[in-house]
């Protein structure tokens, strides 16, 4: 699938930066484009003309995780390893279950079949169609990132589509990204590496050095560098599992902590 039309030249004009935290641009990534860097928190920069901006879904756009881990926690304890929720988290957020078999078949001496995968999978979309929320306040930066690139935003994730559009759809987020989905299970490599992103800036026609990514997790941002974005990484306050200063040394632009702050941070 692949969207064309006119680009056009867009004079975006700076926004408040409000609270977030400069990164400097990834040393070893020198071939992706990084726009002029704020001098502080405070200052209000010129924003780039980003072509497209793609969005990872988990954390970024609805608030699944703890519900999906609590589902696999549940279903490893099942097995003989019993974990926390957080500790949960902590090993498998931003991964694919299915892509840490050898570790759940190491710490419980049974295979990862796949009816047990489709098992979780079934058990984990039952609690996300019951409980699964938006991230504050991305609603509306949706709304204005939508208008503000003439609808070229994509949600690139590493979950497969079906969980994707199940919750984007119970949410009301669906229309902003109609034909736009990307799943890292259709392509041959999911993150880290940097398919589902080229995937996505592919079928917007857009360079992917001029996308912005939106990510929060680890594995997401070294896939939006690999694929040569600029990395906006989102860690609210809340956070227990993800370390700002970790995503910052993967090459994070940005981090954030309210997703009301994003679409200054794009320039709108």
């Amino acid at each position: 699938m692949r969207l064309t039309g006119p680009l056009g030249p867009k004079h975006l004009h700076a926004g408040s930066m409000g609270q977030c935290r400069h990164v400097p641009a990834n040393p070893g990534n020198p071939h992706a484009h990084h726009p002029q860097r704020p001098t502080s928190h405070h200052t209000r920069m010129s924003a780039p003309h980003f072509e497209a901006v793609l969005f990872d879904c988990d954390g970024v756009l609805v608030d699944s995780e703890p519900l999906t881990n609590g589902v696999l926690r549940d279903m490893l304890a099942e097995r003989g390893w019993p974990l926390t929720l957080d500790e949960c988290m902590l090993q498998f957020v931003g991964k694919a279950v299915s892509d840490e078999a050898v570790l759940i078949e190491q710490k419980t001496g049974t295979p990862v079949t796949d009816d047990w995968l489709a098992s979780f999978r079934h058990r984990r979309n039952v609690a996300l169609q019951a409980q699964v929320s938006a991230i504050p306040n991305v609603a509306d930066a949706l709304h204005r990132i939508h208008a503000g690139h003439d609808g070229r935003i994509a949600c690139a994730s590493g979950a497969d589509r079906f969980k994707v559009e199940l919750m984007l759809g119970k949410l009301g987020l669906l229309r902003y990204f109609e034909q736009r989905i990307f799943s890292g299970h259709e392509m041959p490599r999911s993150k880290p590496h940097p398919d589902v992103y080229l995937a996505a800036a592919t079928a917007l026609a857009a360079l992917p050095t001029r996308c912005a990514v939106v990510e929060d997790t680890l594995t997401g941002v070294r896939a939006g560098v690999a694929a040569g974005a600029t990395v906006f990484a989102y860690v609210p306050p809340s956070s227990r599992h993800v370390d700002a200063g970790v995503l910052r040394q993967a090459g994070a632009y940005h981090v954030f902590d309210d997703m009301a702050l994003l679409p200054g941070l794009l320039g709108l």
